[in-house]
């Protein structure tokens, strides 16, 4: 489904992504384990086109969608969950949801809003209330809510367990699960790398803006190198 080859990305001079080659297949869960500023956020905003890409290609069920805008990707079926639950805090609940289905028909929203109302019951509950009143777990739910409302056929999840009680941190990933189960294909970057590999079906770890390994997720997890740098072990 997604294809990354040979991709750099650049702050000014700085060049955050060195050549990076990563595939995603359909139905899969596939993570991104790495230290802080080893360029993980910033490959997630090179896919969803937030980042200029300065070389290499971004291929999407088969088409490049290396020089595309962002809304441009939104349509054609990729959406972002972005680090740090940026909500719209003075904005309801349910206006934060519809705004993720910008991209869709009144009808099709309305039944949308019925689905992730059904996966969150407390969203629908506090639909009326300011996202920024929210629980940090809940303004969680709310984000990753938000992204599929957009029907994503590709859903990238940025550090979704960031600044949560452990018992949250399990709550989400029980939801990552879940929507796994569903059919939706799933990237996942992630700092809690003993959660991501653990459900994930492929698993790449990036240093300093290079992929240096790939594996299964049991295999990386087995991986001493891994174990050492990652895992505290």
């Amino acid at each position: 489904m997604l294809r990354i080859t040979g991709l750099t990305s650049h702050y000014g001079r700085i060049q955050a992504l060195k050549g990076i080659d990563l595939e995603v297949g359909e139905g899969e869960l596939v993570s991104l384990v790495g230290a802080n500023g080893a360029g993980k956020t910033t490959l997630m905003c090179t896919i969803s086109g937030v980042q200029p890409v300065s070389a290499g290609s971004i291929r999407f069920e088969g088409t490049d969608i290396t020089g595309l805008a962002p809304e441009q990707r939104v349509r054609l079926g990729i959406s972002q969950v972005p680090e740090g639950r940026q909500v719209f805090a003075p904005m309801a609940v349910e206006d934060n949801l519809r705004l993720g289905g910008y991209t869709r028909r009144a009808a099709e929203v309305a039944e949308d809003l019925e689905k992730v109302y059904a996966m969150f019951p407390v969203l629908k509950e506090r639909r009326r209330q300011a996202a920024g009143t929210l629980s940090g777990g809940q303004q969680q739910m709310l984000v990753i809510s938000r992204a599929l409302m957009a029907r994503p056929r590709l859903l990238l999840l940025d550090e979704p367990s960031m600044g949560l009680a452990p018992i949250l941190v399990d709550e989400t990933f029980e939801v990552i699960c879940r929507l796994r189960e569903a059919g939706t294909t799933i990237f996942l970057v992630e700092q809690n790398a003993y959660k991501a590999l653990n459900v994930a079906d492929r698993g790449y770890v990036l240093e300093t803006g290079r992929t240096i390994l790939t594996d299964s997720g049991q295999a990386l997890l087995a991986n001493e190198t891994v174990k050492a740098a990652y895992l505290g072990v």
